[in-house]
């Protein structure tokens, strides 16, 4: 045997696991088919990093099995998270919504990290290797990788596939993991793009166009749940953490709605402007809760420069509909190349919870994206990698 483990994939789960596995005195050997580790550390967060959030819980997940994530979550805490980096002069520092950012440092250095630390422990990381073939035969994993033109094979007892979802191809994402799963018999819960932007086609298009540019605080909501971030409207459609968010949620053919004023009364402030001075402007009013460039692109649909005690009842409903009660049909989204994430994945039920290790498979363990977990914006789904990485190398 080459190594105590062999790990498929040197991004966050990976590289979280073969450190943790270093701590325990185990030898791994990671491979990697890009030509660096940490290829989706190194631009997240505009290349900054959110490397957890401070509210992280299961309860920010998505997945069949909704209970899934709380074993990982409970053995590798964002406490944990926050320790391990500061310990090696990482500190975290608050940005929004609990997202933590390295205070005084960037991707690279949470990337450089890793490097150092693999190589302190003699865990090696083989880059531009890419896996042709693995046959699992009398409790032995026998990997074959080409690289530089050659062809090796590793044999361990312990295999870990950590090679991530969908998204960004351009990165090197690849169904790798899934492909695998589904040829040993392994349930594959359909998958999505998830975290990314929507799409308007139609007669909306025009409305979408005028406002293009424009970024506006509101409350984005279905049926199933809620979130109160920054929208940004572009030619195409709708884009921000908001969007985002309510994306990992959304199904082709459902409504979304808007609010685009979430913690006012439209209807209320107008009413109140007319017993103060009723010849304020709509758009002096709307001035005070938006950038000046918005209530302009609304002058299309608003009638922003009638004064507020001239508007009639019809106007006053029509400003209320449209800025409560703003409903959006998407076409689509923007696919994987602009999503943040996977939705669906190998479904959790083939994994133990508490271990990440395979029914079927003994000695082959799954970790981070591919798997049917996905979590919200805002550094939780390095949580998600970080946990599995550390609860799979105690199995290893």
């Amino acid at each position: 045997m080459e190594a105590d483990a062999i790990i498929i994939g040197a991004g966050a789960c990976g590289l979280m696991c073969a450190v943790q596995a270093g701590y325990l005195g185990k030898k791994v050997i990671l491979l990697e088919k890009g030509s660096k580790a940490g290829a989706k550390i190194l631009i997240s967060g505009g290349g900054r990093c959110n490397y957890t959030n401070l509210f992280a819980t299961d309860e920010q997940f998505i997945s069949g099995n909704k209970h899934f994530s709380k074993s990982a979550f409970t053995q590798w805490t964002v406490a944990d998270t926050i320790s391990f980096f500061d310990t090696y002069g990482i500190s975290g520092k608050e940005k929004t919504l609990g997202q933590l950012f390295p205070e005084d440092k960037n991707a690279k250095a949470i990337v450089d990290l890793f490097m150092e630390l693999c190589a302190d422990f003699g865990q090696e990381i083989r880059c531009n290797a890419e896996v042709t073939d693995i046959i699992h035969r009398e409790d032995v994993y026998s990997v074959t990788y080409q690289r530089s033109g050659k062809e090796y094979t590793i044999k361990s007892a312990k295999l870990v596939i950590a090679t991530g979802g969908l998204p960004i191809p351009k990165m090197g994402a690849t169904d790798f993991a899934l492909r695998f799963a589904r040829k040993n018999g392994l349930n594959i819960i359909d998958t999505a793009p998830a975290l990314v932007p929507l799409t308007i086609t139609g007669k909306e298009e025009e409305w979408y166009a005028q406002l293009s540019g424009n970024s506006v605080f509101c409350e984005v909501s279905n049926d199933q749940i809620s979130f109160e971030e920054n929208i940004l409207f572009t030619h195409w459609g709708l884009s921000g953490p908001a969007i985002l968010q309510i994306s990992s949620y959304w199904q082709p053919g459902e409504s979304i709605n808007i609010n685009l004023l979430p913690h006012e009364d439209i209807t209320a402030l107008l009413e109140e402007e007319r017993k103060q001075n009723g010849k304020t402007l709509l758009s002096t009013l709307m001035n005070r809760y938006y950038a000046k460039k918005f209530t302009d692109a609304m002058s299309k649909y608003l009638p922003v420069d009638k004064q507020v005690a001239s508007l009639t009842k019809t106007e006053m409903e029509l400003i209320h509909r449209t800025i409560h009660l703003f409903k959006v049909k998407p076409a689509g989204d923007k696919g994987y190349d602009k999503a943040e994430v996977m939705r669906g994945g190998i479904d959790t039920a083939e994994l133990s919870s508490k271990t990440l290790e395979c029914k079927k498979m003994p000695g082959l363990y799954f970790g981070g994206e591919c798997l049917d977990v996905t979590g919200w914006l805002g550094g939780y789904n390095f949580q998600w990698a970080w946990a599995c990485g550390f609860v799979i190398a105690q199995g290893i």
